[in-house]
Protein backbone atom coordinates (compact mmCIF):
# COMPACT_ATOMS: atom_id res chain seq x y z
CA UNK A 1 0.00 0.00 0.00
CA UNK A 2 3.20 2.27 0.81
CA UNK A 3 4.40 1.73 -2.59
CA UNK A 4 0.60 2.48 -4.65
CA UNK A 5 0.31 5.87 -2.12
CA UNK A 6 3.99 7.00 -3.70
CA UNK A 7 3.12 5.84 -7.32
CA UNK A 8 -0.52 7.90 -6.91
CA UNK A 9 1.05 10.63 -5.13
CA UNK A 10 3.78 11.28 -8.13
CA UNK A 11 1.16 10.71 -11.29
CA UNK A 12 -1.23 12.46 -9.74
CA UNK A 13 0.97 15.61 -8.91
CA UNK A 14 2.58 15.12 -12.75
CA UNK A 15 -1.25 15.40 -14.14
CA UNK A 16 -1.90 18.67 -12.72
CA UNK A 17 -3.98 16.89 -9.56
CA UNK A 18 -2.34 19.10 -6.88
CA UNK A 19 0.85 18.66 -4.95
CA UNK A 20 0.44 15.57 -2.67
CA UNK A 21 2.84 14.95 0.02
CA UNK A 22 3.46 11.42 1.26
CA UNK A 23 1.20 10.17 4.32
CA UNK A 24 -0.01 7.43 5.71
CA UNK A 25 -3.32 8.74 5.20
CA UNK A 26 -5.04 6.64 2.79
CA UNK A 27 -8.07 8.48 2.90
CA UNK A 28 -6.95 11.54 1.12
CA UNK A 29 -4.85 9.54 -1.10
CA UNK A 30 -7.95 8.06 -2.22
CA UNK A 31 -9.55 11.43 -2.25
CA UNK A 32 -7.07 12.99 -4.33
CA UNK A 33 -7.17 9.87 -6.85
CA UNK A 34 -11.18 10.68 -7.54
CA UNK A 35 -10.02 13.67 -8.89
CA UNK A 36 -8.01 11.58 -11.47
CA UNK A 37 -10.26 11.08 -14.80
CA UNK A 38 -9.54 7.75 -15.86
CA UNK A 39 -12.06 6.00 -18.12
CA UNK A 40 -11.54 2.29 -18.47
CA UNK A 41 -13.75 1.86 -21.82
CA UNK A 42 -11.81 0.23 -24.70
CA UNK A 43 -10.84 2.59 -27.30
CA UNK A 44 -11.24 -0.41 -29.73
CA UNK A 45 -12.73 -3.46 -29.72
CA UNK A 46 -11.47 -6.69 -30.64
CA UNK A 47 -12.54 -7.79 -34.19
CA UNK A 48 -13.39 -11.36 -33.81
CA UNK A 49 -13.30 -11.95 -38.09
CA UNK A 50 -9.94 -10.13 -38.74
CA UNK A 51 -8.94 -13.23 -40.59
CA UNK A 52 -12.42 -13.36 -42.34
CA UNK A 53 -12.03 -17.59 -40.53
CA UNK A 54 -14.87 -16.55 -37.98
CA UNK A 55 -17.19 -19.73 -37.97
CA UNK A 56 -20.21 -17.70 -38.36
CA UNK A 57 -19.24 -15.85 -41.01
CA UNK A 58 -18.20 -18.89 -43.11
CA UNK A 59 -21.63 -20.65 -42.31
CA UNK A 60 -25.09 -19.96 -44.17
CA UNK A 61 -27.25 -18.14 -41.81
CA UNK A 62 -30.21 -20.01 -40.41
CA UNK A 63 -33.48 -19.40 -42.62
CA UNK A 64 -35.18 -20.17 -38.71
CA UNK A 65 -37.03 -22.96 -37.34
CA UNK A 66 -35.90 -26.54 -38.74
CA UNK A 67 -32.96 -24.97 -40.13
CA UNK A 68 -31.38 -23.87 -36.75
CA UNK A 69 -30.34 -27.50 -36.50
CA UNK A 70 -28.40 -26.96 -40.01
CA UNK A 71 -26.82 -24.25 -39.08
CA UNK A 72 -25.71 -25.20 -35.36
CA UNK A 73 -24.37 -28.37 -36.61
CA UNK A 74 -21.88 -26.76 -39.63
CA UNK A 75 -21.37 -24.29 -36.91
CA UNK A 76 -19.97 -26.37 -34.62
CA UNK A 77 -17.96 -28.33 -37.13
CA UNK A 78 -16.92 -25.18 -38.80
CA UNK A 79 -14.94 -24.38 -35.24
CA UNK A 80 -11.13 -24.11 -35.13
CA UNK A 81 -9.49 -26.67 -32.29
CA UNK A 82 -5.89 -26.31 -33.04
CA UNK A 83 -3.55 -23.02 -31.86
CA UNK A 84 -1.10 -21.67 -35.02
CA UNK A 85 2.61 -20.53 -33.43
CA UNK A 86 4.67 -18.07 -35.33
CA UNK A 87 8.08 -17.56 -35.00
CA UNK A 88 9.54 -14.51 -36.52
CA UNK A 89 12.97 -14.41 -36.83
CA UNK A 90 15.05 -11.26 -37.95
CA UNK A 91 18.33 -11.59 -40.34
CA UNK A 92 21.47 -11.55 -38.77
CA UNK A 93 23.99 -8.49 -39.01
CA UNK A 94 24.82 -7.99 -42.75
CA UNK A 95 26.66 -5.91 -44.83
CA UNK A 96 25.34 -2.91 -45.30
CA UNK A 97 27.82 -1.58 -47.29
CA UNK A 98 26.52 -3.41 -50.22
CA UNK A 99 25.32 -1.98 -52.98
CA UNK A 100 22.90 -4.83 -54.50
CA UNK A 101 21.25 -7.86 -52.54
CA UNK A 102 23.98 -9.93 -53.64
CA UNK A 103 26.19 -8.29 -51.68
CA UNK A 104 24.73 -7.88 -48.66
CA UNK A 105 25.66 -10.70 -46.90
CA UNK A 106 26.06 -11.78 -43.58
CA UNK A 107 28.91 -10.63 -41.68
CA UNK A 108 31.04 -13.01 -39.07
CA UNK A 109 29.17 -11.86 -36.28
CA UNK A 110 25.64 -12.39 -38.47
CA UNK A 111 26.70 -15.94 -39.04
CA UNK A 112 27.37 -16.67 -35.28
CA UNK A 113 23.89 -15.15 -34.47
CA UNK A 114 22.19 -16.83 -36.80
CA UNK A 115 23.74 -20.36 -35.08
CA UNK A 116 22.70 -19.38 -31.78
CA UNK A 117 19.29 -18.36 -32.67
CA UNK A 118 19.13 -21.91 -34.26
CA UNK A 119 20.27 -23.16 -31.36
CA UNK A 120 17.51 -21.52 -29.23
CA UNK A 121 14.56 -22.51 -31.37
CA UNK A 122 16.16 -26.28 -31.15
CA UNK A 123 15.96 -25.94 -27.28
CA UNK A 124 12.62 -24.88 -27.37
CA UNK A 125 11.90 -28.18 -28.30
CA UNK A 126 8.96 -27.63 -30.72
CA UNK A 127 8.09 -30.39 -33.72
CA UNK A 128 8.67 -27.11 -36.38
CA UNK A 129 6.91 -28.04 -39.39
CA UNK A 130 8.33 -25.56 -41.82
CA UNK A 131 10.48 -22.25 -42.59
CA UNK A 132 9.51 -19.52 -44.74
CA UNK A 133 12.16 -17.25 -45.74
CA UNK A 134 12.37 -13.98 -47.53
CA UNK A 135 14.26 -14.32 -50.97
CA UNK A 136 17.02 -11.62 -50.06
CA UNK A 137 20.30 -12.85 -49.29
CA UNK A 138 20.51 -12.19 -45.81
CA UNK A 139 16.91 -13.95 -44.63
CA UNK A 140 18.42 -16.58 -46.80
CA UNK A 141 21.43 -17.40 -45.14
CA UNK A 142 20.10 -16.96 -41.74
CA UNK A 143 17.61 -19.41 -42.78
CA UNK A 144 20.26 -21.61 -43.64
CA UNK A 145 22.80 -21.30 -40.96
CA UNK A 146 19.55 -21.92 -38.37
CA UNK A 147 18.72 -25.69 -40.35
CA UNK A 148 22.37 -26.32 -39.40
CA UNK A 149 21.44 -26.72 -36.16
CA UNK A 150 18.44 -29.02 -36.45
CA UNK A 151 17.80 -32.57 -37.92
CA UNK A 152 18.17 -32.36 -41.69
CA UNK A 153 14.98 -33.01 -43.62
CA UNK A 154 12.83 -31.87 -40.48
CA UNK A 155 11.78 -28.89 -41.63
CA UNK A 156 10.28 -28.16 -44.84
CA UNK A 157 11.66 -25.25 -46.48
CA UNK A 158 10.16 -22.33 -48.94
CA UNK A 159 10.83 -18.98 -50.43
CA UNK A 160 8.25 -15.49 -50.69
CA UNK A 161 9.13 -12.39 -52.06
CA UNK A 162 5.99 -10.96 -50.22
CA UNK A 163 8.35 -11.39 -46.77
CA UNK A 164 11.01 -8.60 -48.81
CA UNK A 165 12.16 -5.81 -46.36
CA UNK A 166 9.91 -2.94 -47.31
CA UNK A 167 8.27 0.25 -45.72
CA UNK A 168 5.04 -0.97 -44.77
CA UNK A 169 2.53 1.32 -43.26
CA UNK A 170 3.24 5.72 -43.19
CA UNK A 171 4.26 6.26 -39.27
CA UNK A 172 3.37 8.27 -36.94
CA UNK A 173 5.14 10.46 -35.87
CA UNK A 174 6.13 10.74 -39.60
CA UNK A 175 9.45 9.86 -40.55
CA UNK A 176 10.53 12.93 -43.10
CA UNK A 177 12.94 10.61 -44.28
CA UNK A 178 11.24 7.77 -45.73
CA UNK A 179 9.69 9.73 -48.96
CA UNK A 180 5.83 7.87 -49.71
CA UNK A 181 6.73 6.79 -52.70
CA UNK A 182 8.43 3.58 -50.55
CA UNK A 183 5.28 2.66 -48.65
CA UNK A 184 3.02 2.75 -52.23
CA UNK A 185 5.31 0.15 -53.23
CA UNK A 186 6.22 -2.28 -50.67
CA UNK A 187 2.78 -1.30 -48.32
CA UNK A 188 0.27 -3.63 -50.66
CA UNK A 189 2.80 -6.69 -50.86
CA UNK A 190 3.87 -6.88 -46.96
CA UNK A 191 0.13 -6.68 -46.28
CA UNK A 192 -0.25 -9.83 -48.77
CA UNK A 193 2.04 -11.47 -46.42
CA UNK A 194 0.28 -10.42 -43.41
CA UNK A 195 -2.14 -12.13 -44.65
CA UNK A 196 -1.06 -14.74 -46.09
CA UNK A 197 0.45 -16.21 -43.08
CA UNK A 198 -1.61 -14.62 -40.23
CA UNK A 199 -4.73 -16.67 -39.89
CA UNK A 200 -6.09 -19.15 -37.33
CA UNK A 201 -6.14 -22.73 -37.85
CA UNK A 202 -8.20 -24.36 -40.91
CA UNK A 203 -10.74 -26.35 -38.94
CA UNK A 204 -9.65 -29.80 -40.25
CA UNK A 205 -6.32 -28.97 -38.42
CA UNK A 206 -6.19 -31.05 -35.50
CA UNK A 207 -2.63 -30.26 -33.85
CA UNK A 208 -0.79 -27.52 -33.22
CA UNK A 209 1.59 -25.71 -35.82
CA UNK A 210 4.84 -24.70 -35.30
CA UNK A 211 5.84 -22.33 -38.29
CA UNK A 212 9.35 -20.66 -38.59
CA UNK A 213 9.58 -16.96 -40.86
CA UNK A 214 12.99 -15.76 -41.44
CA UNK A 215 12.50 -12.28 -42.58
CA UNK A 216 13.07 -8.16 -41.83
CA UNK A 217 12.83 -5.83 -38.67
CA UNK A 218 10.20 -4.02 -40.43
CA UNK A 219 8.21 -6.47 -41.78
CA UNK A 220 7.78 -8.35 -38.10
CA UNK A 221 7.31 -4.80 -36.59
CA UNK A 222 4.11 -4.70 -38.90
CA UNK A 223 2.77 -7.90 -38.65
CA UNK A 224 2.80 -7.76 -34.52
CA UNK A 225 0.89 -4.36 -34.70
CA UNK A 226 -1.65 -5.68 -37.60
CA UNK A 227 -2.10 -9.08 -35.62
CA UNK A 228 -2.63 -7.75 -32.03
CA UNK A 229 -5.38 -4.90 -33.59
CA UNK A 230 -2.83 -2.18 -33.18
CA UNK A 231 -2.33 0.96 -35.08
CA UNK A 232 -0.47 -0.01 -37.87
CA UNK A 233 1.06 3.40 -38.26
CA UNK A 234 3.32 2.73 -34.90
CA UNK A 235 5.09 -0.55 -36.26
CA UNK A 236 8.48 2.08 -36.14
CA UNK A 237 8.11 2.94 -32.65
CA UNK A 238 9.55 -0.82 -31.35
CA UNK A 239 13.06 -1.89 -32.23
CA UNK A 240 14.41 -5.44 -32.88
CA UNK A 241 18.05 -6.70 -32.75
CA UNK A 242 19.53 -9.11 -35.33
CA UNK A 243 18.50 -12.71 -34.83
CA UNK A 244 15.82 -11.89 -32.89
CA UNK A 245 12.60 -14.51 -31.96
CA UNK A 246 9.18 -12.51 -31.99
CA UNK A 247 6.79 -15.81 -31.15
CA UNK A 248 3.05 -14.88 -31.56
CA UNK A 249 0.49 -17.52 -31.38
CA UNK A 250 -3.01 -17.64 -33.25
CA UNK A 251 -5.29 -19.18 -30.98
CA UNK A 252 -8.67 -21.52 -32.25
CA UNK A 253 -10.98 -18.56 -31.10
CA UNK A 254 -9.05 -15.63 -33.32
CA UNK A 255 -7.68 -14.16 -29.85
CA UNK A 256 -4.12 -13.32 -30.82
CA UNK A 257 -0.95 -13.43 -28.05
CA UNK A 258 2.13 -12.05 -28.39
CA UNK A 259 4.54 -14.69 -26.32
CA UNK A 260 7.95 -13.46 -27.47
CA UNK A 261 9.07 -9.60 -28.65
CA UNK A 262 12.60 -9.21 -30.37
CA UNK A 263 13.85 -11.79 -27.64
CA UNK A 264 17.51 -11.89 -28.14
CA UNK A 265 18.50 -13.23 -24.43
CA UNK A 266 19.96 -16.30 -26.18
CA UNK A 267 22.91 -13.95 -27.80
CA UNK A 268 25.85 -13.59 -25.98
CA UNK A 269 26.52 -9.68 -25.15
CA UNK A 270 29.21 -8.95 -27.51
CA UNK A 271 26.81 -10.32 -30.41
CA UNK A 272 23.54 -8.03 -29.45
CA UNK A 273 23.31 -5.63 -32.58
CA UNK A 274 20.54 -3.82 -34.29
Amino acid sequence: MARLRRLLTVSLGAVGAGVLYYSNDNSRVLQAAQKFHYDPTPTTKWDWNWDRREPAHLVKPSDGGEDDVRFKRELEEKKPTATRHLFLIRHGQYNMAGKQDIERVLTEKGIQQAKHTGDRLVTLNFPYDRMIRSTMTRAQQTGDYILTRMVPGSVAISNDKLLEEGSPYPTEPSNSWRPEVHVYQSGSRIEAAFRNYFHRADYRQKDDTYEIIVCHANVIRYFVCRALQLPPEAWLRMSLNHASITWVSIRPTGLVGLQYLGDSGHLPLELLTH
